[in-house]
């Protein structure tokens, strides 16, 4: 007789990366079932969409990650778009970053990647910046991505079309596995089952042997031994005329990323005092107006559309936990901070092929960099910057 059909892996989230994930895995012949609380909850629904590696300045095993990431995003949008119908809002419109003095500029991490601007070159990039800005670094291969609009239903229904089941609004509330063997202290417990509580009120334990936990800035409620800590930000949005601002600006603190109908999305505060508290404040509006107006004065003037907040879920390092967990049969797509928009096409592919053991030791290899296990303890708060440092650049939050 045949063997039957290995049981669904368990996607805990619903975000992007949880979509991301189950989308990979349904395409490679895996079944797969999201679990869900809110989605409109997740960072997906409220990030600004930059695909920025070297615009954010990024260095080391982090900025490999998004590089490698950038250039598969192309061919992941293409899948996506052919599985769903729906378009994605990718444009790879360049992303440009301001300085106040050239000095500045050519001490950026990244900016053997990017193009040198002085004042007039930056006034030909982005038509009436602010007179404060002096210099400047073009980023032509970066781009965005419409996330909050497009990229999110797209990969919704490209995962529906796949086979990919739905449960909203359930909450996991806890991972259930083995005891460890005492004659085997290095042997990690087996995942055995889920315990979540249905969208009626029932709680059940849903067996289950291979699950991603993909609960982005709530993942440490379900594994405490993770460091992954909210981190909360404030956006805004403004209806420009079409054409107004040509490619991504990326400030220290503030950003403003154009769409193609004239939506511009700035963004963003970064609060990691404030947990999960929900709202809008006026000290982090007055912020992203400030901002906004130095950049660029005349989009003051511009309409204001939306105004809303989200949470990064942040490691103390700002890099992702990939990979295998602390428990056998669970693996980790989780603590992306502010480049989980960046990250999904390459994290739905390495997690996916280790989950599978399909990518044998190279894949492993580029895996190890993020292996939860690099931190030998929680720490209580993610530190965004390093001692002295400028608190928005490198590490503008989107």
């Amino acid at each position: 007789m045949p063997a039957a059909n290995p049981a669904p892996v368990l996607i805990l989230g619903g975000g992007l990366m949880g979509l991301a994930l189950a989308h990979e895995l349904a395409r490679r012949g895996r079944a797969a079932t999201v679990l869900s609380r809110r989605r409109n909850e997740a960072a997906g629904f409220v990030a600004a969409g930059m695909l920025a590696p070297h615009a954010e300045g990024l260095a080391g095993h982090l900025l490999a990650l998004g590089q490698r990431s950038l250039a598969r995003i192309p061919a992941w949008v293409a899948q996506i778009e052919a599985d769903s119908g729906l378009a994605c809002g990718l444009q790879l419109c360049g992303i440009v970053v301001p300085f106040s003095t050239s000095g500045e500029r050519d001490a950026y991490p990244t900016a053997a990647w990017g193009q040198g601007l002085d004042r007039a070159g930056l006034e030909r990039q982005i038509p009436g910046i602010g007179p404060s800005w002096q210099a400047g670094l073009l980023f032509p291969q970066d781009g965005q991505i419409d996330n909050r609009r497009q990229l999110m239903r797209a990969l919704e229904r490209a995962c529906v079309g796949r086979g990919v089941r739905f449960e909203e609004g359930c909450e996991v509330l806890e991972l259930i596995s083995s005891a460890s063997d005492s004659t085997r202290p290095s042997q990690r417990p087996q995942l055995e089952a889920v315990r979540l509580r249905r969208a009626d009120g029932q709680e059940l334990n849903l067996p289950c042997r291979q699950a991603v936990l993909a609960c982005g800035a709530w993942s440490a409620s379900l594994l405490p031994e993770l460091p992954v800590a909210p981190v909360k930000g404030q956006m805004l949005s403004l209806q420009a005329p079409i054409g107004a601002l040509p490619r991504v600006l990326f400030g220290p603190g503030t950003y403003l990323v154009p769409r193609g109908d004239g939506l511009v999305v700035v963004g963003a505060s970064s609060e990691p005092e404030a947990g999960f508290s929900e709202g809008l404040t006026p000290a982090a509006q007055r912020q992203l107006e400030q901002g906004l107006s130095s950049l660029l004065p005349a989009a003051s003037g511009w309409p204001p559309m939306e105004r809303w907040w989200g949470f990064r879920p942040c490691t103390p390092d700002q890099a992702p936990l990939l990979g295998e967990g602390p428990i056998a049969g669970l693996w980790l797509a989780t603590g992306h901070h502010r480049n989980g928009v960046l990250l999904a096409a390459i994290t739905a592919e390495l997690v996916v092929g280790s989950l599978l053991a399909s990518g044998g030791p190279e894949l492993e290899q580029q895996l190890a960099p993020f292996h939860w296990g690099r931190f030998k303890a929680p720490s209580p708060s993610p530190r965004i910057n390093p001692p002295g440092a400028s608190p928005d650049r490198p590490g503008s939050n989107r």
